[in-house]
């Protein structure tokens, strides 16, 4: 009995101590694994985050809901039925017809064919008290008419106020005061993770709010290249659930100021799937102003070409070898051609240079290089830093409007004189007619052009002989006028022949 207790006993003190070293043991070597990652500090990433930050509560969108929802519109367009010659169709989509796009027979015995009426949909967001909108100008391009509802139910017909397909910006017009208008916010000092709203009409609905929050800067996804051959991308991410009828709606802050205008979605599936994409608010205030003030995009560009995003180690590798530098992706945008008569050639800047800096911001990305030049006029001087063989260079650049031309002042009074609205045919246009580009006369206006016998849908694809593609290919071939008479030459979709037409700007 006594042995027995006495075995027990040995058995409780061996088990005991055996416990007490096994959590001895663990404690110390919890401690020491802890210890060794990270001293028993927190990362730096952290610092702001736990010393002095707010913390987190939560966040009311009501107050930025109630403020921002008036001010956003519903925009309905249609686009009136129109002759189309079977023999520029041979690009087409061939299953088209058998959704009812156009008349088959008439493409099949190349005779003319009707497209027919089309209807759609889609969001704006007003900025001025007096009736001005800004949306995208996928929204608005082609439509013969423009209906806009406020959130109180009134309709009123809507003028388009200029286009611009680069940014895929647009301004409208209603006639209208003391209406609620957004203000702007910076786009600049949005941060990821910030907490935004998006507003607009998808699929028809009536006024629709969704939050998301900013998921990444400077987002370029190649979609403004579908209607410009001068594409700017430098969106805002966002998880907001944004779908068709969204597009040229506000994207706001907490604050309910505007900071963006939606313009796109990446999905499989033409819905909503997780990403939405807004042009940025600072890019949409320089583009609105323009706009309003000149009639067309007073565009700058810096005259070189770079390196694009996403190299591979061989291609960074092959660069190095034909521009004999050295380089890491990140560090910069490495400048692979330098154009004659442009503004980086006049300021020094060369092949092989890397562009660190522009005015002070730093510039890592194509999107980010964009976004910058995007705010500038020509004829602006912005200092530009580079590196050259490993020394940080400073340069005062003199923005150009093309190459050679530092100003669009010139075309812009002649502009006025020549009145009525033009916008840069889109691609399908251009396509079906067999054309490069061209620009369209979208309204007559009551200055000289209004008095021609141009009329309302013609495509001008010649100004004095010289082939123009675009808007701005336009006003620059105005500038060079000498003689204060144009000759515009171009067709009338949907018709054989050419035609020209003589207008003095002097008149």
């Amino acid at each position: 009995m006594n042995l027995n207790f006495k075995n027990v006993l040995a058995i409780v003190a061996i088990s005991a101590t055996t416990t007490v070293a096994s959590v001895w043991g663990y404690a110390k070597w919890n401690h020491t694994s802890v210890s060794f990652e990270n001293d028993g500090k927190l990362p730096a990433n952290y610092a702001s985050f736990l010393n002095g930050a707010a913390p987190a509560t939560t966040v009311d969108f009501t107050p930025a809901a109630s403020a921002a929802s008036p001010a956003v519109v519903h925009i309905k367009t249609k686009t009136n039925a129109k002759k189309i010659e079977g023999s520029k169709q041979r690009q087409r989509n061939p299953f088209s017809d058998f959704f009812g796009e156009d008349d088959m027979f008439g493409d099949f015995f190349g005779g003319p064919r009707i497209q027919p009426e089309q209807r759609a949909s889609g969001s704006g967001v007003l900025i001025t008290g007096d009736g001005y909108i800004v949306t995208n100008n996928h929204v608005v391009n082609g439509a013969d008419e423009i209906n806009v509802t406020l959130t109180n139910k009134k309709t009123y017909k809507a003028k388009v106020i200029g286009t611009d397909p680069s940014s895929d910006l647009a301004v409208i017009k209603i006639e209208e005061t003391k209406l609620p208008y957004l203000v702007y916010g910076n786009s600049d000092e949005v941060k990821l993770g910030q907490w935004v709203l998006a507003i607009g009409y998808p699929l028809s609905l009536d006024v629709t709010i969704t939050a998301g929050i900013i998921s990444a800067k400077n987002r370029s996804i190649d979609i403004n290249s579908r209607q410009s051959d001068k594409p700017l991308e430098s969106f805002l991410q966002t998880d907001a659930a944004v779908n068709q009828g969204n597009s040229g709606g506000a994207l706001v802050n907490t604050a309910g100021e505007l900071v963006g205008i939606n313009s796109a979605i990446m999905s499989p599936t033409g819905s909503y799937a997780g990403y939405s994409y807004a042009i940025p608010v600072n890019i949409v205030k320089k583009v609105v102003t323009d706009i309003v003030k000149f009639g067309t995009v007073q565009r700058a560009f810096l005259g070189l070409s770079y390196a694009k995003d996403g190299l591979s180690e061989e291609e960074i590798k092959k660069l190095e070898s034909e521009l004999d530098v050295k380089y890491k992706e990140g560090e910069g945008l490495l400048v692979t051609d330098v154009l004659e008569g442009g503004a980086a050639k006049a300021a020094g800047i060369k092949k092989g240079d890397i562009i660190n800096k522009l005015n002070g911001v730093s510039i890592k990305t194509a999107p980010e290089l964009q976004e910058q030049i995007s705010r500038y006029k020509p004829g602006d001087k912005i200092p530009v830093v580079i590196k050259r063989a490993g020394k940080e260079i400073s340069f005062e650049v003199t923005l150009k409007a093309k190459l050679g031309a530092t100003d669009l002042t010139k075309s812009s009074k002649l502009a006025e004189k020549l009145g009525g609205k033009l916008e840069t045919i889109d691609k399908a246009t251009a396509q079906k007619n067999d054309l490069e580009g061209g620009v369209l006369v979208k309204d007559l206006g009551s200055g000289v052009l209004g008095k021609s016998r141009v009329e309302k849908g013609f495509v001008i694809t010649h100004v004095n002989d010289e082939p123009v593609s675009t808007v701005e290919d336009f006003y620059e071939a105005l500038k060079k006028s000498t003689t204060g008479s144009i000759k515009l030459s171009g067709l009338y979709p949907g018709y054989y022949g050419n035609y020209a037409f003589i207008l003095n700007l002097n008149d």
